[in-house]
């Protein structure tokens, strides 16, 4: 490409799968299709500006076309790392490939771990379940303020979390905790992608969590794109959990986020507030946490189209400088068995004012593409595994 982009902005739509991956059977996820299975149930899906990109051309999907002219450049994106989860996913987007999956405690954590937790807080451990995060202070929350008890909970991803009541176990205390059980959790047996501090206040029956949530995640196992970009002088800004699934690694400005559509305000805010040259880097992460992992496919298909009404506006604060891609990092399809992520191949479309009509880009053989074509869009050495597509974005025919 002979004029590099200044801004590239890549959106997670978290769970946002296009059916199921080349190997979704040893995942035992045969037959999962996130965007399929929640158009066919739900009388299809509204999704006009998705489609125009040409979101229609990638599966079949009820209520999504397939237009004549896209607006943007399109493929599907398999997984190469061995995972299904949140960091797998994002990790591989950069360019760090795990070869071996996080652990998850469908069944709870070992008795062992939970005993070295009770030993080194002097508190007892109750829960030790799957839930979420506002099931869980609901059904535990009047033992732990009797009892001052720690309630220890997981979910479908790698992760160990601790509600806490502020006016029970004070803040430190809490941060103290998952501080000291991250340092036992970095490696197998216990190998836990984040330990999550999840502090609440408030009366039975009326308990809310606070934003002093913290996470205390593992740092990437080795050097990302993000990385290689802070070190060429770039500005990388990370909004929604993108900086704890990082562990903070190669971000220089972070933006928390309490929503989808938090997600997208804060995503015009930066882009309207600064030309700065570098990469923006959003994740949404309701599609998964509210609706996936719930099953509820009303829900799911009700934040699409919101999403896809908004997609507007992003488009709106885009330059010829700037690139745009959409994609997701792993499929949760809500009509399928269980709560788990499902494994599935992801849609990815690549906009910029300067593309005249979109067109196919070859399957993409790992999320670390994305990465690769990141990199050689701002020349800064890319070593990892993926292969840019950056040349072919101004080009026909484009198959590269």
């Amino acid at each position: 490409m002979n004029r590099p982009f200044q801004r590239m902005v890549m959106i997670v739509l978290d769970s946002v799968g296009i059916g199921a991956a080349h190997d979704a059977q040893s995942f035992g996820d045969q037959g999962a299709h996130t965007l399929g299975h929640i158009a066919s149930s739900q009388g299809g899906l509204y999704l006009p500006h998705l489609a125009s990109m040409g979101l229609g051309h990638l599966a079949p999907i009820d209520g999504v076309p397939r237009v004549e002219y896209p607006t943007a450049h399109y493929t599907v994106m398999k997984p190469a790392a061995n995972g299904k989860d949140t960091m797998t996913g994002h990790w591989e987007f950069m360019g760090v490939q795990v070869s071996s999956p996080f652990q998850t405690y469908p069944e709870g954590f070992p008795t062992e771990l939970i005993r070295r937790i009770e030993a080194y807080s002097g508190r007892r451990v109750i829960g030790n379940t799957p839930a979420s995060g506002t099931e869980i202070i609901q059904r535990y929350g009047h033992e732990q303020l009797q009892s001052g008890a720690l309630i220890v909970y997981t979910s479908a991803d790698s992760v160990l979390q601790i509600a806490a009541h502020e006016e029970v176990i004070p803040i430190d205390e809490l941060y103290d905790i998952c501080r000291e059980i991250r340092t036992w959790t970095t490696e197998p047996p216990y190998l836990v992608g984040r330990i999550i501090a999840r502090p609440y206040i408030g009366e039975e029956g009326h308990f809310v969590r606070t934003s002093r949530r913290r996470d205390f995640a593992l740092k990437p196992f080795g050097v990302t794109s993000m990385n290689l970009l802070q070190d060429a002088g770039l500005h990388v800004t990370a909004i929604g959990k993108i900086t704890d699934i990082y562990d903070g690694e190669g971000i220089t400005t972070s933006v928390k986020t309490s929503s989808n559509d938090d997600g997208v305000d804060q995503t015009i805010r930066v882009l309207q507030s600064s030309s700065e040259r570098g990469f923006i880097f959003c994740n949404l992460v309701d599609f998964d946490a509210l609706y996936g992992h719930r099953r509820d496919p009303k829900g799911y298909k009700e934040a699409l189209e919101a999403f896809d009404r908004r997609l507007p506006e992003i488009v709106q604060c885009l330059s010829e400088h700037d690139c745009l891609l959409i994609t997701a990092d792993h499929g949760n399809d809500p009509t399928f068995r269980g709560t788990d992520h499902t494994r599935e191949n992801v849609p990815l479309l690549v906009y910029s004012p300067r593309i005249n009509t979109g067109r196919h880009i070859r399957e993409r053989e790992t999320f670390s593409d994305i990465g690769a074509t990141i990199c050689d869009n701002f020349k800064v050495s890319f070593s990892h595994p993926g292969t840019s597509f950056l040349s072919g974005l101004e080009r026909e025919p484009f198959e590269q």
